[in-house]
Formats: structure tokens, sequence, C-alpha cells
């Protein structure tokens, strides 16, 4: 199966070294990669499984991933790392993302022409198997995952709007953070 997360060598190594540290943290891998320039760049997404991760949550990932990566020792030169969230047009990396972001617009590419083309965008449509269904202008079909290249929403309201009802849905509120509300009266002049 094509692997989304971590698309070369260097970085399917990366993400077996990173993997365990980041679900021993209660998170999941969304995508690895080592980017080139004057300093190397390893970006590392993570997401939690039902969804939803804070600044506070990359930075718990990157202590503990750093603490891991220094011992493994895996990338000769320096490098900085960055660990964020997925954002909301997100990269769609698993299999499962197809399901779980079904009704919503994306874009898809394969590594082979398929019908002439390459890319697909359009509204996905889940899964079948090991197909990912996208309804195109021509109909639903299915894309098989080991024929994708790249794959990830598009920014549409409808996206945002979900995005933010998540968000409401798994905000936690520690009451014992405020003050007791006190209400008064006005007093008279």
């Amino acid at each position: 199966m094509t692997d989304l997360i971590a698309k070369t060598a260097i970085d399917r190594r990366l993400a077996e070294i990173v993997t365990p540290t980041i679900e021993g943290l209660g998170f999941e891998l969304v995508r690895v990669r080592l980017m080139g320039g004057n300093v190397k760049t390893l970006q590392i997404m993570a997401d939690r499984p039902e969804g939803g991760i804070d600044v506070e949550d990359c930075g718990r990932i990157s202590v503990a991933v750093s603490a891991v990566l220094d011992v493994e020792d895996p990338i000769e030169d320096a490098y900085n790392l960055e660990v964020s969230s997925p954002g909301i047009d997100r990269p769609l990396t698993r299999l499962k993302d197809f399901d779980l972001w079904k009704g919503h617009l994306a874009r898809i590419e394969t590594s082979e022409l398929i019908d002439g083309r390459k890319r697909f965008k359009g509204v996905l449509a889940g899964t079948d198997g090991t197909a990912v269904l996208i309804e195109i202008e021509e109909g639903t079909i299915g894309l098989e995952f080991d024929w994708l290249a790249d794959a990830k929403l598009v920014l549409t309201d409808a996206l945002i709007a979900e995005m933010l009802r998540q968000k409401k849905a798994t905000a936690k509120v520690d009451d014992s953070a405020f003050d007791e509300i006190v209400e008064e009266t006005p007093e008279e002049e």
C-alpha cells in the first residue's frame, strides 16, 4: 500500500522512529517530511485519533520526539524540528481519512495517469475496500489507495464550519479556573 504519511526512504525511517513515541502520548502520526534547504526541516504532523490538537500538545510531542531523535540520530546534518496539527485543509494520508472526511471537497493526485489524468477534484464519498471514492463531474469513481501520490482537503466554508463544530464539541472548560460568579445589583446614587 502507498504511504502518504512518509513518501521517501528517510521519511519512512523517521516515521518508524517517531510513531511509537507519538502514539504513546495518545496521538497519531499524520505525516512526516524531511525537507531540504540551507538547514533541513523535519516536519511532523500529528493529531488525536478523534481529532483536535493544540499548541501545548505539539510542544509535548516536540519534546518527546526530540529526545528519541537525539538517541537514534537518523539525520546527519543540522535540522529544525517542526511539529504541527494537520490544519483545516489537511492532507489525507490514511485510508480512514477518506471515510472521516466524507462529504467534503478534496484534491487527489495519482502517481500514474488514470483515464488520461492525474488530478481529481471532487467530493469525497468514502471508501470501498481499498478504493477511495470521489464524486467528480463525470460521476463517482474509485481510485485505489495505492495509486495516490497526494491528497488533501480543499478549504471551504463547510469545512471551516465542521472544524469549528468539532473544536466546540471537544472543548474542555475547567470551571475551577474561574472565580465564582456573583451577581450584584447596581447601587442607586
